[in-house]
């Protein structure tokens, strides 16, 4: 009688139930519990052990989870509401420090979680053959819950740093007539320079509603640089910077940086902002703010990223030694051939670099064609599949006294802007003779800049500027030069003056044809171009690779 009333009382307390109680379940009930249980802990932290553990670290845990869903149910909703300020949250030092303690606790108590669940599980209940299958599913579920929270507070550590590193924490910059101009650089200190030197200035206007983007080009060798208003450097060239055939804008850098530090007390690159007030005063436009890539280290930014993709016109070469006694470059270390190419990191900065052959104008084209690649094709995957790598090396590559605080705003406009037609104008072939950097005219320059920007904020094309494409930059011509022109389907008829293509509209962006063959049809390759190059025949490999200034990101 005593030993029916065993089973009536294991009932009435519940003691046969499986899910908390498994000594009384069957090996496979035992085997369906351990699973559910891992499965319960990942989808739903703590509920594991509400039905099967301590029911208050149960209740406390999924409070948390409840607590945390809320949260990124909101943070969502704010991304689609206001993108801005959900990037301008992340981006700041104390609301992402905050973030990254609480990811990480988040992180350690999942794994507490986990490891709970394991002894709730009780192995040794198992079948031997099941044991090792369970604690696997348990580990691959807390790497992914856990590690991925905590992967993702070491990933927006990282951010924070690199935004630590790269931008600054001073005020917020206003639009100026509705539009938001930062000066980007390319610098350069080589061994054989002094001081960091930029190689290539580009402005990017952006309309602060729209997104619409101008690209301004500005060479490298202009002279008599106009300082805008309230510039320090005003007072020393009031007449513009016009102390001879040295004073070229890309000097100006150099020159603050060595010797008029104390005209910019409290800048932390007086030689950026000294140039930066060239510019604006040369284009006759508030330029904010700058950004300055250091071209040495700019191949490991482009490797991070995993190369990037273009159409080259014609032939580059990456030029190796410059022979002093002869006044020429040695043979090149290799050639980026013309046509559809994916470049890594060192190609990509000798395509930007290189101007044997051509001249400066030809470089500017490339240059923009190499951002514009790096806009396009910085897309959500590559960032967050090489985040950490591209993270890294901006902090050695980038420079800006941008704000960190309007980093949302800015991501927002350039988000709007991809896809956009970008209008653009370079002071210097195609939209002003070569001979314009030495004597410009300012009132002209100040002229086409409004009307750049007052087509791209009406959204029409200008008049007489070129479209989102690159030319071919004018060049001393000849017989071959003339006919590769002519393949590429740019260039001017026969007889025609150079100078006269030049002045014309440029081709929607895709719309050329790589020069890969001699007007002969004979297919251009790197031996030819090597042999031309050790027989001295520079003038051959010149008309050969004129149309090198054509390119199109890809």
């Amino acid at each position: 009688m005593s030993s029916s009333k065993v089973p009536h009382s294991a009932s009435d307390t519940g003691m046969t139930d499986p899910v908390r109680y498994p000594v009384s379940a069957s090996a496979p009930v035992r085997t369906k519990r351990a699973f559910l249980l891992v499965l319960m802990t990942l989808l739903v932290p703590g509920s594991a052990q509400l039905v099967a553990g301590d029911r208050r670290l149960g209740r406390a845990a999924l409070r948390v989870t409840l607590a945390a869903w809320a949260v990124l149910i909101l943070a969502l909703l704010l991304l689609l509401v206001n993108r801005s300020l959900f990037i301008n949250i992340l981006s700041n030092p104390v609301a992402s420090l905050a973030i990254i303690v609480v990811l990480a606790a988040l992180a350690a108590g999942w794994t507490v979680l986990f490891i709970n669940t394991l002894r709730i599980i009780r192995p040794v209940l198992l079948r031997p053959p099941m044991r090792p299958a369970v604690v696997v599913s348990l580990v691959l579920a807390m790497v992914l819950g856990s590690g991925s929270l905590g992967y993702a507070a070491y990933l927006l550590n990282v951010s924070r740093n690199a935004i630590g590193s790269i931008f600054s924490s001073g005020p917020a910059i206003d639009p100026v007539d509705g539009r938001y101009n930062f000066l980007m650089m390319g610098g350069d200190a080589g061994e054989d320079r002094t001081g960091r030197r930029p190689d290539s200035l580009s402005v990017l206007s952006v309309d602060a509603e729209t997104g619409q983007t101008a690209i301004i080009s500005v060479p490298r060798n202009l002279q008599n640089a106009q300082f805008a208003e309230g510039s320090p450097m005003r007072e020393i060239y009031p007449e513009g910077y016009n102390c001879g055939d040295e004073c070229l804008i890309n000097a100006i850098n150099t020159e603050v940086t060595n010797e008029h530090t104390d005209l910019y007390p409290g800048v932390a690159d007086p030689g950026a902002q000294a140039t930066l007030e060239a510019v604006s005063g040369t284009l006759g436009l508030t330029v904010q703010a700058f950004v300055l890539v250091d071209m040495e280290g700019f191949s490991s930014l482009i490797d991070a990223m995993g190369g990037i993709r273009i159409k080259a016109g014609g032939w580059v070469p990456m030029s190796g030694y410059f022979d002093d006694y002869t006044q020429t470059h040695g043979k090149p270390l290799g050639w980026i051939p013309a046509g559809e190419q994916t470049l890594n990191g060192e190609q990509a900065l000798w395509y930007g670099r290189s101007r044997e052959y051509v001249d400066d104008y030809a470089r500017i084209q490339r240059q923009q064609c190499v951002q514009q690649a790096m806009l396009r094709q910085l897309d959500p995957t590559t960032l967050l599949a090489k985040f950490e790598d591209i993270a890294n090396a901006g902090t050695k590559v980038v420079e800006s006294n941008i704000s960190s605080s309007q980093l949302g705003s800015f991501v927002n406009l350039a988000i709007k802007a991809k896809g956009q037609d970008v209008k653009r104008l370079t002071i210097g072939p195609p939209d002003f003779d070569a001979s314009f950097s030495t004597t410009p005219d300012f009132g002209e320059i100040h002229r086409r800049v409004d009307e750049l920007l007052a087509s791209a904020s009406a959204g029409a094309e200008p008049a007489a500027a070129p479209r989102d494409g690159i030319v071919a930059p004018a060049a001393p011509g000849g017989r071959l030069q003339a006919a590769a022109f002519r393949a590429s389907g740019l260039g001017p008829a026969a007889g025609s003056p150079a100078h006269v293509a030049t002045a014309q509209p440029s081709p929607p962006p895709s719309d050329f044809t790589p020069v890969t063959t001699t007007p002969d049809g004979e297919p251009i390759t790197e031996a030819m171009l090597d042999q031309l190059k050790s027989e001295g025949n520079e003038e051959a490999i010149r008309q050969l690779v004129a149309t090198n200034g054509q390119c199109a990101p890809l």
